[in-house]
């Protein structure tokens, strides 16, 4: 019996003609095994290699292994080794036995890249069991499903200035965002620089108490709707001969007393936005391109105090779905030879909605309806009225939204009182699971904005600055 805990350069270079190296329960792990100490071992003609099974190694080099190309033969069995660093058996081309029993290996993302080795590799490979996490302890790893290692997370940056609602826009082939910005009375229209690739300031329009700033491009020619709480709703135009906002018309203050939200949208090639008041006398309108301008089209659900319109296209007809303080959410449906929207349903036993946003995953719609007070749903079209598919616990939320970002969809919960959770589509679950969380004051809204080879989260706050979350892919199993 021997305490060996490394092997010199020297002890190795005497081994040139072994075929049979057998260094079982010999005492070397107390530390890291380096590629140094088997090195070597290249020149051996055999390469039967057992000469760090049953001892106390805890872990390994990933370059541990370099050089032995012609290796066949390796055991790593009854040591201490909760993980294996990543490529560790890449040089190995011809291994042909692999022995990893009596190691207590820890089944997270660190050995993703083992049990996706174990799937496609010839070699003869007793069972090996997860030590832990409890959730996978004794379970075999050549069973755990590739899907089961939950390996990809974001990185952030923030930055930015106090805003309400945030919208990305294309206009003459740039980028723009539009941003209600009350604490600075304006709304603030900033154009993505390609050089120096940063938002610069493009120019800003007065509004002393702005809640949305709109923008709708219309044959070419820019336009932004401001809703004020006080003081009026009004529709600018950009000049380009003067390069400025310029007002061209007022919105009628009797039915508009306090918006809440806009939404721009086309109908048979005819433009139309809609805005959401929520005050008890005022009305949610509508209203039309027609050349000059825009003109109110249709008043809907008046003196109901609306929090949110969202429209969506189900089944090929145009639907409007609007949400309330005092009801449950309303949903409209166009009528084409009449040109107007009928009221078609409602969405049974959701009171107190906040927000209303829709989804599209293959031909399934969905809904997400954030409320303040009680969980917030998830429900989908089934072809005759929606139905719930999922609760999700939440406090003070004034917005749900879903966006996507690099295939993958994302839902973001945000909370007065508490962490804004991002939650991530799972596909097998046809459900949202718990993704991430993210600091973020009061959140009033979540916009994705794809720019240069990476894509940004605003995420605008009723109690702080603007914060700007950058999407960063991150595989944990590297």
């Amino acid at each position: 019996q021997n305490f060996c805990y490394w092997l010199p350069r020297t002890g190795q270079n005497r081994l040139k003609t072994t075929s049979d190296l057998d260094l079982l329960w010999k005492n070397m792990g107390e530390g890291k095994v380096e590629p140094y100490q088997i090195m070597s071992l290249a020149t051996l003609f055999f390469y039967f290699l057992r000469f760090i099974e049953n001892n106390d190694i805890r872990s390994l080099s990933k370059n541990a292994f370099r050089g032995l190309k012609s290796l066949t033969h390796l055991s790593l069995a009854n040591n201490n080794l909760q993980t294996l660093p990543r490529d560790l058996l890449k040089p190995l081309d011809i291994l042909s036995d692999l022995d990893l029993r009596g190691n207590s290996l820890t089944c997270d993302c660190k050995i993703k890249w083992l049990v996706e080795w174990m799937e496609n590799t010839n070699a003869s490979m007793p069972d090996i069991f997860c030590g832990g996490p409890p959730q996978y302890q004794g379970q075999k790893i050549r069973e755990l499903p590739l899907k089961n290692f939950d390996c990809i997370t974001t990185g952030r940056m923030n930055s930015g200035a106090f805003s309400v609602s945030a919208e990305p826009f294309t206009y003459s082939s740039d980028l723009y965002m539009a941003l209600a910005q009350p604490s600075s009375s304006s709304c603030t229209v900033l154009k993505w620089d390609y050089v120096e690739r940063k938002l610069r300031d493009f120019d800003r329009i007065p509004a002393h108490s702005a809640v949305y700033c709109k923008p709708i491009v219309v044959d070419s020619h820019l336009y932004i709707v401001v809703a004020q709480l006080f003081g009026g709703s009004y529709i600018y135009r950009w000049d380009t001969n003067i390069d400025k906002f310029i007002k061209i018309q007022d919105i009628d203050s009797q039915k508009i007393r306090k918006p809440n939200d806009i939404e721009a949208f086309q109908i048979d090639s005819e433009w139309f936005f809609i805005i959401a008041d929520s005050s008890k006398a005022g009305s949610t309108s509508l209203y039309r391109w027609n050349q000059n301008g825009f003109f109110s089209h249709q008043d809907l659900h008046s003196w109901h105090r609306d929090t949110d319109v969202e429209y969506l296209e189900v089944d090929g007809k145009p639907r409007l779905i609007i949400s309330s303080s005092s009801q449950a959410p309303i949903v409209y449906q166009w009528n084409r030879s009449q040109k107007q929207f009928a009221h078609w349903g409602d969405i049974a036993e959701v009171l107190d909605v906040q927000m209303v946003k829709h989804f599209q995953m293959k031909r399934d719609h969905y809904l997400c309806l954030s409320r303040y007070i009680g969980d917030s749903k998830v429900v989908r079209w089934e072809g005759l009225r929606f139905t719930e598919l999922q609760t999700l616990p939440s406090r003070g939320s004034m917005v749900m939204e879903p966006f996507q970002i690099s295939q993958q969809l994302y839902l973001a919960l945000g909370s007065d009182f508490s962490f804004t959770h991002i939650y991530l589509w799972d596909e097998e679950k046809q459900k949202f699971v718990k993704f991430q969380e993210l600091s973020v004051q009061a959140p009033r809204a979540f916009q994705p904005i794809p720019l240069e080879a990476m894509s940004v989260l605003l995420a605008p706050s009723f109690k702080g600055n603007t914060l700007v979350y950058k999407h960063i892919v991150v595989d944990l199993s590297l």
